[in-house]
């Protein structure tokens, strides 16, 4: 990702507008550019499949296939799901907050969650593997699990920077091009 045209921007966004909500360390930012660019893909947005094969949409229907007792067959896919979640709930709570109430269906398991509390604990989930080959990475998860809030909060001001851009294409693309 990192040569990507929109990880500079995406880095430069989320530095700016986290340090205005008092996350100065540099990690933090940087995982969520990452993020940014990673889900520019809607294959990798919705990356979990069930068994079937079908994309997985619903955060109640991914708590499930992190579940040892239920779907994940190893704790590496427990893992590897929950930070999925993160992700996706970061994702949406910072980006398309309005979207979540319009996804909430009588039929979808995810209408009752707080995906908030449900990212924090997905990623709190992620940074509690911290042996073997996930040790060095779980220090990072835990403190995104810690400042999720401020995060979302982050990603609402990129958000807003990003729709102020787009008011002028020719200046995004310019933009995009030049770095």
């Amino acid at each position: 990702m990192r040569h990507h045209p929109l990880t500079h921007l995406f880095e430069r966004l989320t530095e700016e507008n986290f340090q205005k909500v008092g996350l100065t360390e540099r990690e933090l930012p940087h995982y969520v550019a990452e993020l940014l660019v990673d889900f520019t893909h809607v294959d990798r947005l919705y990356k979990l499949r069930d068994a079937r094969g079908n994309p997985i949409e619903d955060v109640g229907e991914m708590l499930l296939e992190s579940d040892v007792r239920h779907r994940a067959n190893s704790l590496e896919r427990e893992r590897s799901v929950r930070k999925h979640i993160g992700d996706f709930t970061l994702f949406f709570t910072g980006m398309f907050p309005e979207r979540i109430e319009a996804r909430r269906n009588w039929w979808r398991l995810d209408r009752w969650l707080d995906w908030i509390e449900t990212g924090k604990e997905s990623y709190r989930i992620v940074g509690q593997f911290d042996v073997g080959p996930f040790a060095r990475e779980a220090p990072l998860y835990r403190r995104l699990s810690d400042h999720f809030d401020f995060m979302v909060v982050g990603l609402n001001l990129v958000r807003d920077d990003l729709a102020k851009r787009s008011d002028s294409r020719y200046e995004l693309s310019h933009e995009i091009l030049n770095s």
